[in-house]
């Protein structure tokens, strides 16, 4: 029998495999009842305290060939590596309480090159009001960061991607597409600001935003967009069992990106398929939209509708049109 490749499904059908394999039945009966979020269906699985609070647990792996640009210095590296581990602990809503760090390092790399990037890790876990408090080095053929982080809210607080309901309205921090776009700049050689070169060398975890959305009770489902905004409109979708209406005027894209190109279909692609912002997208009661106003910089893009009309785009002209499910990825072809 033909085995299948990993990269001929992609990582989110693996993870829903893999989920199932972890997500057993049984698990109920081996004294694992105070896992309230389990493996895949959320940026974090989520454990009971028994108290008021639970506890938010999640891990990610940064390479050096595949996730860090050349251009990209080691302090960069240390803050991209804490980045997207409190990235998704700000996507549940929660405080960070700490931060583990197990790097893989080749034995000829310059002791200098491994402090700069202690320095970024810690610069970014300081920003996000919390430490690093343990890891693990080894010797690797590629330098290799893998980050666990640890974050802490009341259940009342507790913010999934379930719980987005038609009519309420979806909701952005910051700007879309700027990663992308400062990607594209380096790729094809070309000039962009500094500014755009930042969000995709030092992405901010909106770690201080979150916790305010989640104490505002007016949200009802987020997550963060370092896949690119329309895979988040999908996981979104899927866990909400909601279609989204996003209005192409509405996307907040940075000035300097919208200098960068003139082609408009270049410009949606980096808004709407491009990872690397690491801002929040989630969805708000729209009776209580005011609580949320003066929380932060954020942008309403469009609103939640019944699940069977799909996700759609609607133009200037007010045409609707079909956003794919596609953006950032990993375990694809090298040829796709």
């Amino acid at each position: 029998m033909k085995e299948t490749k990993v990269y001929s499904i992609g990582e989110r059908a693996l993870i829903s495999r893999l989920s199932g394999i972890f997500n057993t039945p049984e698990g109920k009966e081996r004294g694992q009842e105070g896992i309230l979020v389990g493996a895949g269906s959320d940026d974090c699985a989520v454990l009971d305290l028994k108290g008021e609070d639970c506890l938010v647990v999640t891990t990610d792996m940064l390479h050096r060939t595949t996730d860090f640009p050349p251009e990209m210095t080691p302090w960069q590296m240390g803050w991209m590596s804490a980045a997207v581990n409190l990235s998704d602990i700000a996507a549940m809503g929660a405080e960070p309480t700490g931060l583990l760090m197990a790097i893989g390092i080749p034995a000829d790399t310059e002791i200098a090159f491994i402090e700069e990037l202690a320095k970024g890790i810690q610069a970014c876990a300081e920003f996000c009001e919390t430490a690093v408090i343990g890891g693990d080095l080894d010797t690797h053929a590629e330098l290799t960061i893998t980050g666990t982080a640890l974050g802490r809210v009341k259940k009342s607080h507790l913010l999934l991607r379930k719980g987005a309901k038609p009519g309420d309205l979806v909701c952005v921090t910051g700007h879309t597409g700027s990663a992308g776009a400062a990607l594209e700049a380096i790729q094809s050689k070309k000039s962009v600001s500094e500014n755009v070169l930042k969000a995709l060398f030092e992405p901010v975890p909106r770690t201080k935003e979150a916790r305010k959305l989640a104490e505002s009770e007016a949200v009802t489902s987020m997550m963060d967009t370092s896949d690119g905004l329309a895979m988040s409109l999908y996981d979104l979708a899927r866990q909400s069992k909601v279609g989204f209406r996003i209005r192409e005027e509405a996307l907040p894209i940075l000035p300097e990106v919208e200098d960068f190109t003139s082609d408009p279909d270049e410009l949606l692609e980096f808004a709407l398929y491009t990872g690397g912002d690491f801002e929040l997208i989630f969805t708000v009661d729209p009776g209580r939209l005011k609580k949320v106003q003066n929380i932060c910089n954020l942008t309403i893009i469009g609103e939640c509708t019944k699940y069977d009309t799909g996700i759609a785009l609607e133009s200037p002209e007010f045409r609707l049109t079909n956003i794919e499910q596609r953006g950032y990825l990993q375990l694809k072809a090298e040829n796709s």
